[in-house]
């Protein structure tokens, strides 16, 4: 394979597995790093009204923003609660998960924050981790117990539920409800572009050699409110999946041990874009949202893609 013109960042390249994946990369191919100096970035969320990234730095206890017109990185909120998965609703307003608080949040766009859940059936979630917003308004999150294990992404508790879950919080009446109970540390979630399916990563692997490292899909009910039937999408190869995101064209784009692998929608693995660092979450943005912005470990990466996120 070539050197690009314009040279390679060390410890980054590609993986090629499929043909199908050359599709996804235009020439020269090129990742960039765009800042470092955190201690474990997550969350990142693309708000195109400002060309500014939002992400965490979990164990720093702050959220930063990345401003895509002049390449500066700056504080946005700290201390943020040991803010970890964040993401726009559909008014442009952020939504977050709080690992210390042990709660979702919304930012309204005055500022001021809603708490939208801090408890199921009268008992304290455990970690909110990631968080997705339906089309009609319903927010979906995952609640593993990774801020609650110990200090560092959070405050060491015993979990009142006694198991990780996944929720949904109903946009009119704000009951927080309940959707898949069968996961071991459930993580980072997408829906499809039709909305007609929900993956959900497993990360009980984390803590148990033993234990799951993977994505399964689930059928999403008409009304948008169950799941249903549902299967193991892809088995991670390295490391495990964390966050993820799809785009138009319905492949996975998600982190790993060794960077960022894309998923074909049949479960084809179609290559790797490797990085030095361990990926942690991922999302789309830039003006025509074919950016891939990458938050692994310490830094936050980016590459320009022939792939288009959901917007």
């Amino acid at each position: 394979m070539s050197t690009p013109p314009y040279g390679t960042l060390e410890g980054t390249g590609f993986e090629r597995i499929d043909k199908r994946f050359n599709a996804c990369l235009p020439g020269p191919e090129r990742v960039e790093r765009l800042w470092t100096g955190g201690r474990w970035c997550e969350g990142p969320a693309w708000f195109g009204a400002l060309r500014t990234l939002v992400f965490s730095d979990i164990p720093n206890n702050r959220m930063l923003r990345f401003d895509e017109r002049n390449g500066g990185t700056a504080v946005l909120r700290e201390p943020s609660n040991n803010a970890n998965g964040n993401t726009i609703d559909r008014e442009g307003r952020l939504v977050s998960c709080e690992h210390l608080a042990r709660r979702v949040v919304r930012t309204e766009h005055d500022g001021t924050q809603t708490v939208l859940a801090s408890h199921w059936q009268g008992k304290r979630l455990n970690s909110p981790n990631d968080v997705v917003v339906h089309s009609d308004g319903g927010v979906w999150f995952t609640d593993p117990s990774y801020g609650i294990l110990s200090d560092y992404e959070g405050l060491r508790a015993e979990s009142e539920i006694g198991a990780c879950h996944v929720y949904r919080i109903d946009p009119a009446s704000g009951e927080v409800a309940l959707v898949a109970d069968d996961f071991v540390k459930p993580n980072g979630l997408a829906f499809s572009p039709d909305e007609s399916m929900l993956y959900i990563a497993d990360t009980g692997a984390s803590h148990d050699p033993d234990g799951p490292r993977h994505i399964r899909r689930f059928e999403l009910s008409a009304d948008g409110r169950r799941l249903g039937a549902s299967g193991v999408f892809a088995e991670c190869t390295n490391g495990m999946f964390d966050g993820f995101r799809i785009d138009t064209e319905g492949r996975i784009w998600t982190s790993a041990g060794d960077g960022v692998h894309a998923y074909h929608p049949d479960g084809t693995l179609l290559g790797k874009i490797l990085l030095p660092e361990r990926a942690a979450n991922l999302c789309f943005g830039g003006p025509k949202l074919n950016r891939l912005f990458i938050c692994a470990t310490q830094s936050l990466y980016a590459i320009t893609l022939h792939a288009k996120g959901i917007r």
